[in-house]
């Protein structure tokens, strides 16, 4: 599916009055919503550096980014519209994204056993994949770890990432990409 197609199918969660599974549960529409303000903020804010935008203008040849996602993952709010707007910035990238909970291809790309998103997988031309990235950046995964260990509840995990996203303003996710880009270009 594409960016904006993605894009209608989260906005038309938030606007059906009964949502299909799981958004009918109030806990999964809440961080929807949540989520749709902080992508928005992110495509508004285009917080893309320079260093990104040299790694992304040295692309030379077509690729194929696929992102494994969903609406209701709160680091997908953060990490989706940043690969996005990088995507953008050349023609040679043909951004799409699948949804983890229909017909993805996540069984090929777990982390540590487990279905974590958003995933970005990086492909040449004829389809063979160069590189996946992903579910964060290495600085929310650390904290995520810590809090793991600690058996963190919930709530405050999700404040914690949520401050890491907010304090990092996406640098981990851009230098982290755009170091597996020119490596691998």
């Amino acid at each position: 599916m594409t960016f904006q197609h993605y894009q209608g199918y989260f906005d038309e969660i938030l606007k059906t009055v009964n949502p299909q599974p799981p958004y009918d549960n109030e806990s999964y529409l809440q961080y929807t919503k949540l989520n749709w303000s902080r992508s928005q903020r992110w495509l508004k804010q285009n917080p893309l550096t320079t260093e990104t935008v040299k790694a992304i203008a040295a692309i030379t040849q077509k690729q194929q980014w696929a992102v494994i996602t969903e609406p209701w993952c709160g680091d997908a709010a953060h990490i989706v519209p940043i690969l996005y707007l990088m995507s953008a910035l050349n023609d040679k990238i043909d951004f799409k994204l699948q949804l983890r909970d229909t017909d993805s291809e996540i069984e090929r790309y777990l982390t540590n056993g487990t279905r974590s998103i958003p995933i970005l997988i990086v492909r040449d031309e004829k389809g063979a994949d160069l590189f996946h990235w992903g579910p964060r950046p290495a600085v929310a995964k650390k904290v995520y770890e810590e809090l793991k260990e600690k058996k963190a509840d919930f709530e405050t995990a999700k404040i914690a990432l949520q401050q890491v996203y907010n304090a990092d303003k996406s640098l981990g996710i851009q230098e982290e990409v755009s170091r597996l880009l020119l490596e691998y270009n």
